[in-house]
């Protein structure tokens, strides 16, 4: 079975799973996991940054970033089809008390000018904006990439209004890849940053959150807790971590150019809407109006052929690569889809 329908779904390497075996383990509470402490060192050190924290997901790191940034009836500035609306249950509401400003970007991306517009004025009438957050790269948007001129012109904006700025950079080194810019160097503009280790870099669980903030990391260890998300033993999974940082942010790359690949055959098939030029890492995004199977029914043949991908709503549909597909698997996805579209 080709799975295309997410990185999330990869299984770790081999390399990787006798790393976990041979981690060193303490109780992560009392902050005596070595493995989990090295992590979090490491991950500090590579986005630049004082102090990082390990949580289980990547919804839990956004969710810690809102709630030590923002007060109760606050606001949070986010795109609109933004990883903290579409897919983190209201979360923002329920556990931190803001409420979501969606600014519709292009492709999930939101220039300086909308999100000024968006701030709301220091009225006795108006809500007080308490937070923008950015993704990069925008998971709905197609994988799409900020620029690190529209990040520094909303950074110019936020100093301006006195406003903090988080990233969700689930898929930071994704855009790393792609741009070959340090990680540091999109980090630098953002008080909280968090990146998943569980999508493109192919670990099976975790993401960190961090920052230069040593107090908010410190008040977000203690929300961990609050949340559930405090662990014991955890040093396997950082171990894991640690491996795919070492060895697997390099390759991404390669997931890249087998997605370029899959786009540019899906844009020879008449069914298929697609714009290759839009790929700009490992998620492709593209329609098939007017098919005479239903996209669930297109799911599942799909599926009985040999390939998973995901309907994302409408005649839309998404495709992600990721470490276990081979230039090889691209091609044999490309067969099933010419099959299935055209019979």
């Amino acid at each position: 079975m080709i799975d295309l329908r997410s990185d999330t779904v990869t299984l770790p390497t081999e390399a990787m799973r006798k790393a976990m075996a041979r981690a060193e383990v303490g109780d992560d509470v009392y902050g005596e996991d070595p493995t989990v402490n090295r992590l979090q060192d490491m991950a500090a050190a590579l986005l630049g940054k004082r102090a990082a924290l390990f949580v289980p997901s990547g919804t839990m790191a956004n969710q810690l970033a809102i709630r030590v940034h923002t007060q109760p009836g606050q606001e949070v500035i986010v795109e609109s089809t933004a990883h903290i609306v579409r897919y983190e249950q209201g979360a923002a509401g329920a556990l931190a008390g803001v409420q979501l400003h969606w600014v519709t970007g292009d492709r999930g991306i939101m220039t300086a000018d909308q999100v000024e517009a968006a701030i709301r004025p220091k009225d006795p009438y108006s809500i007080p904006t308490g937070l923008i957050c950015l993704e990069n790269t925008h998971n709905s948007g197609g994988g799409t990439i900020y620029s690190l001129s529209t990040i520094e012109r909303i950074r110019a904006i936020a100093t301006k209004h006195g406003l903090p700025m988080h990233l969700d950079g689930a898929r930071l080194f994704n855009a790393v890849a792609a741009t070959t810019l340090p990680p540091a160097t999109y980090a630098q503009h953002f008080e909280t940053v968090s990146f998943c280790l569980s999508k493109g870099l192919g670990a099976p669980a975790g993401s960190l959150l961090v920052s230069s903030d040593i107090q908010l990391i410190d008040k977000a260890r203690r929300f961990r807790r609050m949340y559930g998300g405090a662990m014991r033993q955890a040093g396997i999974f950082a171990a894991a971590g640690i491996h795919a940082l070492d060895h697997h942010a390099t390759r991404l790359k390669e997931d890249h150019d087998h997605a370029k690949r899959l786009a540019r055959a899906l844009y020879q098939m008449p069914a298929v809407r697609i714009a290759p030029q839009h790929v700009e890492t490992n998620i492709v995004m593209f329609e098939i109006p007017g098919h005479r199977l239903t996209p669930a029914e297109l799911v599942a043949q799909l599926k009985q052929e040999g390939l998973l991908i995901h309907t994302v709503g409408g005649h839309r549909f998404r495709a992600v690569t990721h470490l276990n597909i081979t230039a090889k698997q691209i091609d044999e996805a490309v067969e099933i889809f010419a099959r299935v579209l055209g019979s």
